[in-house]
């Protein structure tokens, strides 16, 4: 989110989610600048400099020239709870370009016709620079405090992207006696998955691993010393609500979720249990497809124009018809996932275990369903919040409780559930009607837009040449 002060108050923020600036980002990616091997190769239109140039380009008088400063959201609110303008080293590292050994780059910003943020040495955008964790100013302001209903001085910490306080709060989890992979191996061998709206992929390395279509690799932008790749689908828990919510069905859903005082979720995976008879729930889609990329593909084929496809539909429009949908676009989205990790394997990546949370960690068949299909356990946080972990590991090394970002995680970050893959239940995999692709071939291998046959429930393995 970018927030833009001192212009029009009604049109100051740009949600991360809004692709107005597709024109934008086209022509940064034209210019093939020495920063975007950072960010996957191409800049995404999420990312804040294409958002910057739009701004420019098409409300200059009213924002643009007007602005004191832009803000993404973490930041904004740090300088509202404290006056301090310093950046965390997180946003401006994973969405503005910068680099935590070398700073800013000149020659990017002039070359995409943003050259005036330069000539003010940075001053709307950072100047001053400030690690995740590190106490900011005088703590929290008596005007902040006021609002908050808190005391003046509280120490507040330099922030991190609320995906990537999500990644902090579980990622370094004690998970001894669990019978995990991740056990006993580096951090490195585990990958946060931050589900909500949309989904973050967050992996970490030693070493930086470029990933095409994925961003990064950021160094100590997530976790101190590591270096971050971040993956991510750009809409998830958004596509579970568009696809239920337009049903015809969804008012009769609506009626009896109600009725049972459930969510309709919960209502959704109770009824897929009930008409799945003998056979694993997975296997009702075997018919109905998704190719969930309605709001484009941010990784790892990293295309904003992509749109998505539903194949398999029938006249019917009843209940079981809405549960079986949902079904398929919640194994779309876990698909989605196993291809983001299978890129980033293939780069360099060595990821055993799964760490969910957000939202969506805490439906059962989203859940199970990432675990089946990228043949993974999933490590759910014993806090669900998981966030708000990252936000108090933050918080505690700013107040001086804990000496470094690492042991504040190892003493907050607890282990709450395991979620093992149903083995048993899987099948030959098929991507429209042949064997779906080696981890090694996906990096290079060219996807059309269309209708992929992605459950691991589509065809027995004794006919592998079937349509």
């Amino acid at each position: 989110m970018l927030h833009c002060l001192k212009g029009d108050s009604h049109r100051n923020i740009i949600m991360w989610l809004d692709h107005r600036a597709a024109s934008q980002v086209h022509r940064i990616n034209e210019t093939k600048h020495s920063v975007l091997q950072y960010v996957g190769g191409v800049m995404s239109v999420e990312m804040q400099a294409p958002k910057l140039l739009w701004l420019k380009e098409n409300l200059r008088e009213t924002c643009w020239d007007k602005a004191g400063h832009f803000f993404d959201l973490p930041d904004f609110l740090s300088w509202k709870a404290t006056g301090v303008t310093a950046r965390s080293l997180c946003s401006l590292v994973c969405k503005w370009t910068y680099s935590a050994e070398k700073g800013w780059d000149d020659s990017f910003w002039k070359m995409v016709g943003l050259e005036d943020l330069v000539t003010d040495n940075y001053s709307k955008i950072g100047n001053q620079v400030l690690p995740p964790g590190a106490s900011l100013g005088s703590g929290l302001t008596p005007e902040a405090a006021k609002d908050l209903g808190l005391p003046p001085g509280i120490a507040v910490a330099a922030s991190l992207i609320d995906a990537h306080a999500g990644g902090l709060g579980v990622i370094g989890a004690d998970v001894k006696g669990h019978g995990l992979a991740c056990e006993g191996q580096p951090v490195t061998s585990r990958l946060a998955v931050i589900c909500g709206t949309s989904s973050c992929h967050m992996g970490i390395s030693k070493n930086p691993i470029f990933v095409p279509g994925v961003w990064g690799p950021y160094f100590s932008a997530m976790v101190p010393g590591f270096w971050l790749n971040e993956g991510g689908q750009s809409v998830t828990g958004k596509l579970i609500d568009h696809m239920v919510q337009g049903h015809a069905a969804f008012p009769e859903l609506q009626a009896k979720a109600t009725a049972r005082r459930q969510s309709v979720y919960a209502y959704l995976n109770s009824h897929l249990d009930l008409i799945k008879k003998a056979q694993p729930v997975g296997f009702l889609t075997v018919d109905l497809h998704v190719w969930p990329d309605f709001h484009g593909n941010r990784s790892p084929l990293a295309d904003l124009t992509l749109k998505g496809m539903v194949t398999g539909l029938k006249l019917s429009q009843d209940l079981d018809d809405l549960a079986i949908l949902y079904l398929a676009t919640v194994q779309a989205i876990a698909f989605g996932t196993r291809l983001i990790i299978e890129a980033m394997e293939s780069a360099g990546h060595s990821i055993s275990t799964l760490f969910l949370c957000g939202g969506l960690s805490k439906n059962p068949l989203f859940v199970q369903m990432h675990a089946d299909i990228t043949g993974m356990p999933v490590v759910l946080s014993q806090e669900v919040e998981s966030v708000l972990v990252g936000a108090a590991i933050l918080g505690a090394c700013a107040s001086g409780d804990f000496a470094s970002v690492q042991e504040a995680m190892a003493k907050m970050s607890k282990v709450g559930k395991v979620v093992f893959p149903r083995h048993e239940d899987k099948r030959q995999e098929y991507w429209n009607g042949l064997p779906f692709p080696s981890p090694g071939d996906l990096p290079n291998t060219e996807i059309e837009p269309r209708s992929p046959t992605l459950q691991a429930d589509t065809l027995p393995s004794e006919s592998p040449g079937k349509p």
